[in-house]
């Protein structure tokens, strides 16, 4: 059992880290380097693009991270 968890949480690891840095930054970008409309503009289509995907697939992750990471700990 503890085995299973642990390739589970490896799994897990790895797919957090690839969201996280699939990321972009708060200020990545042409919406960083013009203040003013353009950011405003671009801020809204990325809100409702991949970036909330990845959002919310990096909540996801963290939770199933943390629990994997109590079970592994748990059956050691």
């Amino acid at each position: 059992m503890q085995a299973f968890f642990t390739v589970l949480l490896v799994i897990v690891s790895l797919l957090l880290i690839i969201v996280v840095l699939l990321q972009s930054g708060r200020s990545a970008g042409l919406a960083g380097a013009i203040s003013g409309g353009a950011e405003q503009l671009i801020g809204k289509q990325k809100a409702r693009g991949i970036d909330a995907v990845l959002q919310k697939s990096t909540v996801i992750l963290a939770v199933l991270f943390f629990i994997f990471t109590i079970l592994v700990a748990y059956f050691s």
